[in-house]
Formats: structure tokens, C-alpha cells, sequence
């Protein structure tokens, strides 16, 4: 086997991504504290053509170096929209059709594997504090929780790998060519 060089990977480039079709969910980061997190979750909803990023409460909004750091230039492919209140913006994209899930530990959830997608729906994936995770009042307003299920002594992954997980998971679920629709 040979490492492929950058120039083979045949990636689109800021235009063409704009312009191609995108997975239909949108990522809502409530309250991140870290700005590589943030940048993180730019750079995995560009290798997934993510619709939307909506920072809301304190999460930070590029420009920012730190951001810019982990994100390698994925802040100008990925739109990206700040919303003060996380629960305000949810009832707006509920308003547009979007099924509203948290990804959180919480009574009832479901577990990612088990998660179904319906092929056609709109996804907004909220994802937590670092410490504080999602806030109730954001978990009481959402269709469904899921979560990842862990087998070792934490109680949580870092948000960039929650979004990682979920993400890739949403995509292998939707992927157009595994079941075009």
C-alpha cells in the first residue's frame, strides 16, 4: 500500500462544497467553552457536508485563532450562523421541519446504534457543555435523545468525538449511495 498525497484525494474545493448536496442536518453546539472543540466540529461537518453549524449562548464564533487552529480552513466551507438562545433557535427549526434531538445521557434515550433515521427528514444534532452537557430546558424541548453508549469509567466523550460518533453515524444511515431515495 502507498499513502495517498493530498492532491489525489480529489476534495472539493470552498465552491463546490457549497454547491453540493449536503446531509440534512444541521449541528447545534450549545454552550461550548473550548475553541478547539468548536473548530473540531467545523472540520467533521466539512468531511460530512453538514448543512449547518448554529453557535449558540457562550460558544465562541470564528473568526478566532484557536478556532481557525483545529478547524484548517473548514469555517469557510461550512455555514455557520450564531444563535444567543439555543431553546428560541430549536423552536425556530422546528418551525422548519427539522426533528429536534439531543445527544445526551437522560431517562429514556435512545442509543445511537438504535437510532433511526427517517430517509427525507431534516436532523438538528444538539450537543453540550463540556461539563454541563445539554441543558434540561434544551433536552425537554427536543423530538429525542440519544446516546452513545460507553463501557469504561467515564461518564463522557469529548464533544468533538460525540459529534465525530454521531455524525458518521447519521451519514452511513443517510448516505444517498448506500440508499438512494
Amino acid at each position: 500500500m502507498r499513502k495517498l498525497r493530498n492532491e489525489e484525494l480529489d476534495r472539493l474545493d470552498v465552491d463546490a462544497f457549497k454547491q453540493a448536496k449536503k446531509l440534512p442536518v444541521v449541528l447545534v453546539l450549545d454552550n461550548i467553552r473550548s475553541l478547539n472543540n468548536i473548530g473540531s466540529v467545523f472540520r467533521t461537518a466539512d468531511a460530512f457536508l453538514v448543512e449547518r453549524i448554529y453557535l449558540c449562548g457562550i460558544t465562541a464564533s470564528p473568526p478566532h485563532k484557536d478556532i481557525h487552529k483545529t478547524a484548517l480552513g473548514a469555517t469557510e466551507s461550512v455555514a455557520w450562523e450564531y444563535a444567543p438562545d439555543t431553546e428560541v433557535l430549536l423552536g425556530k427549526l422546528k418551525g422548519e421541519g427539522y426533528h429536534c434531538v439531543a445527544v445526551e445521557q437522560a431517562v429514556g434515550a435512545t442509543e445511537l446504534q438504535d437510532f433511526q433515521i427517517e430517509q427525507g427528514a431534516k436532523y438538528a444534532l444538539v450537543f453540550g457543555n463540556e461539563v454541563k452537557g445539554v441543558g434540561q430546558e434544551v433536552v425537554s424541548q427536543c423530538d429525542a435523545v440519544v446516546e452513545i453508549p460507553q463501557f469504561g469509567t467515564k461518564h463522557s466523550l469529548n464533544i468533538a468525538v460525540s459529534v465525530g460518533v454521531v455524525v458518521w453515524d447519521v451519514w452511513s444511515k443517510w448516505n444517498p449511495l448506500k440508499n438512494p431515495a
